[in-house]
């Protein structure tokens, strides 16, 4: 029987094959290539392309490290910042604040599981390695009588480092300083007379010191969440604020732009004439102490605790507690001024 070459088979036949063939195993050979061409290509990309893009990515979500300070505070700001609901503190600690930026809280004392030296050698590595752009944040005053030894946080070759110092070394290295809380804005409770550690507000003692960092006021007994991650983000967002957006006292004017009094839900009552003679009673309080008419906050729209209320609206008078003059010029606090 004669045998045929490939030569000597009829094209018909030849195509007649091959779909056979291709409906057996499900893809012809011209398929078979195109995938393989296509593997090594994906191959090819994956190996080079991939380490590239965790790169961009990574380079893409910007990390900017905290310093957290505290002087003389009672950790309040602290806890309000805590206390944020819209973003979740977890958000702001694990994840992004806003989409690319990521803060990295490097150094808190209160909330570090570090201790000790090893805690402190955070802050000195966090210095070294982003020098300008790490963000100081300073909870509480700063007492300066007998230089500062009234508050201490770590030590060094067995000598205390006071606050006052740590001020001195960070400061001129930040990218930023924000003073979170009337204390570490102006002194606050820490610096109610008779003030014998002699307490003062951060921008004091950049200004004592020389120190030409941009400071950003955030304060308020305690500062609001919103307050401090509102001024945080408008920092990674916009850079540092312009001079028309921030007020004299270097706060920023979204928040503190206008008085308690201007958007007080009993502001009607101080033109009808209806005043509260004493605690709990309904209509303005002004007769027994507020200090809304001359305190700047958005207190009125943006609430406390999860916005469920807030000074006035409890049947408590403003004591104006985010400004300078607070305590000492706002007393006796449920007196009128």
């Amino acid at each position: 029987m004669k045998k045929h070459t490939a030569v000597d088979v009829p094209l018909s036949t030849l195509a007649s094959r091959r779909e056979t063939r291709d409906a057996q195993y499900g893809f012809s050979r011209r398929d078979f290539f195109r995938w393989a061409v296509a593997a090594t290509a994906i191959t090819k990309f994956n190996a080079e392309f991939l380490p590239r893009l965790g790169a961009a990515v990574r380079d893409a979500v910007k990390e900017y490290p905290i310093i957290w300070m505290q002087g003389q505070s009672c950790s309040g700001c602290s806890v309000s910042a805590l206390n944020t609901v819209h973003p979740s503190i977890k958000k702001v600690l694990l994840d992004e604040l806003l989409p690319g930026h990521q803060l990295i809280l490097n150094f808190h004392p209160t909330l570090m599981a570090a201790t000790g030296s090893m805690s402190v050698d955070v802050v000195r590595e966090t210095v070294r390695s982003h020098k300008g752009k790490f963000i100081l944040i300073l909870e509480g005053a700063v007492p300066i009588a007998d230089d500062g030894l009234f508050c201490t946080v770590g030590d060094e070759d067995g000598q205390s480092i006071t606050t006052l110092e740590w001020i001195r070394r960070l400061a001129p290295d930040a990218l930023a300083v924000l003073a979170v809380g009337t204390c570490a804005a102006f002194g606050g409770v820490a610096a109610a007379k008779p003030n014998p550690t002699v307490a003062k507000g951060l921008g004091d003692i950049l200004e004592m010191e020389g120190i030409a960092t941009p400071l950003l006021n955030i304060p308020g007994c305690p500062a609001h969440p919103d307050w401090f991650l509102g001024t945080v983000a408008h920092v990674l967002l916009y850079g540092l604020p312009e001079p028309h957006q921030i007020d004299e006292m270097r706060r920023l004017k979204t928040f503190y732009g206008r008085t308690v009094h201007e958007r007080c839900t009993r502001r009607d009552d101080m033109e009808e004439g209806i005043y509260a003679s004493k605690l709990g009673e309904g209509g303005c309080l002004l007769a027994i102490g507020c200090k809304g008419p001359f305190a700047y906050g958005d207190c009125p729209s943006r609430r406390w605790n999860s916005r469920v209320n807030w000074c006035i609206s409890a049947n408590g008078p403003c004591l104006g507690c985010t400004e300078p003059a607070f305590p000492d010029g706002h007393s006796p606090l449920y007196q009128r001024v």
